[in-house]
């Protein structure tokens, strides 16, 4: 079925819990699009939540039933288990730094595409 453009989230569940990174996925993304968000659309570019235990299954399972009381439409978002992660091609990385935005950490401008 092709790819699905993703990152891989490393995080210390002292710092920030699974809950907090699904607080922020859920603030930037409309989990109701089919097959897109913002200005790109196409498969690869579908939203999604991949867990990796059981814990964080549970988790976002009750998190994406909490969620559907927010919409009329359905969510479109995918939950499955995390498959094998594949880094980009380099001419990829640093995607928004390679084109003059601010990829700081807390940045909240909208993306461009360019290409």
């Amino acid at each position: 079925l092709g790819h699905t453009e993703a990152l891989a989230v490393y995080y210390d569940p002292k710092e920030v819990s699974y809950d907090n990174l699904l607080d922020v996925f859920f603030k930037r993304v409309d989990p109701t699009t089919v097959n897109g968000q913002g200005n790109d659309f196409g498969r690869q570019y579908r939203t999604g939540v991949y867990y990796h235990s059981e814990e964080q299954e549970s988790i976002a399972r009750a998190r994406f039933t909490n969620e559907q009381l927010l919409y009329s439409k359905p969510i479109a978002t995918e939950l499955k288990s995390a498959m094998p992660f594949w880094p980009a091609e380099k001419y990829h990385q640093q995607y928004l730094a390679k084109g003059g935005q601010n990829a700081e950490k807390n940045a909240v401008e909208i993306i461009r595409c360019y290409g």
